[in-house]
């Protein structure tokens, strides 16, 4: 499990991958994760040019059936649930919560069919358990939140990725948040206003601040999975 390995410098993952590409080596290596898209999602450059393929598979409901527990994947036609994959795979990197959304998807099925006749799953099902899943409070509070405080979430994101570490300090972030308004044609916000917006969404528990008087040195984490926050502004 490559997620189990992953650490603040990523030396552990850098020197497993390196290690095959060494002279007489012979070494294959060959890493499971259940994100469908870790190296762009946690990996450093350095970490993932290490990889020499990498690539993402979409199991037929057989095969993920062999799994143990993925019941509700014997239900879907292989075509339906590659697009299923495809879908969710737009909202979130995790393939567990793919597998999540098949198995509501089901139990909505079922559940409408013991009112009519019975039926097959449908993309209809799908929408309904993707909408229930990524429902909370905290995605209504990024939707309705201002146009700033949204460019933040996503500077967060930008940051997140730059360093592969879902860490950062509010200066990197708000380096972040001066390009993102560079490239929407905004003016930037002041140093004083950024942290006023940190600190509304740090109140909102968006936010995880750090209590310091670290002023711009403080460092910011998210409070919600990066998934829901990138569905909540993808309309953005």
């Amino acid at each position: 499990q490559l997620d189990l390995l992953w650490t603040r410098k990523q030396n552990v993952m850098y020197n497993l991958f390196d290690w095959p590409t060494q002279k007489h080596s012979k070494l294959i290596i060959l890493a499971i994760a259940n994100t469908m898209d870790l190296p762009e999602r946690i990996m450093m450059n350095r970490v993932a040019s290490r990889l020499v393929c990498p690539s993402s598979f979409y199991c037929s409901p057989v095969l993920w059936s062999g799994c143990g527990g993925f019941f509700c994947l014997l239900i879907l036609a292989k075509l339906f649930s590659q697009l299923v994959g495809n879908i969710v795979a737009a909202l979130s990197g995790d393939a567990r919560r793919c597998l999540d959304i098949c198995r509501r998807a089901t139990e909505i099925c079922e559940f409408s069919s013991q009112k009519r006749n019975p039926e097959i799953v449908r993309m209809a099902h799908v929408t309904e358990a993707i909408d229930e899943m990524f429902s909370s409070p905290y995605i209504n509070a990024i939707r309705n939140a201002s146009l700033h405080e949204q460019i933040f979430l996503k500077a967060i994101l930008a940051e997140f990725r730059r360093a592969g570490v879902e860490e950062a300090t509010v200066q990197q972030v708000y380096h972040q948040h001066v390009v993102l308004c560079r490239i929407e044609g905004m003016q930037s916000p002041t140093i004083s206003e950024i942290m006023a917006i940190c600190s509304r969404l740090g109140a909102c528990r968006l936010l995880l601040v750090e209590s310091s008087n670290k002023y711009l040195h403080m460092r910011v984490r998210l409070n919600i999975s990066q998934d829901d926050v990138m569905y909540a502004l993808r309309d953005e």
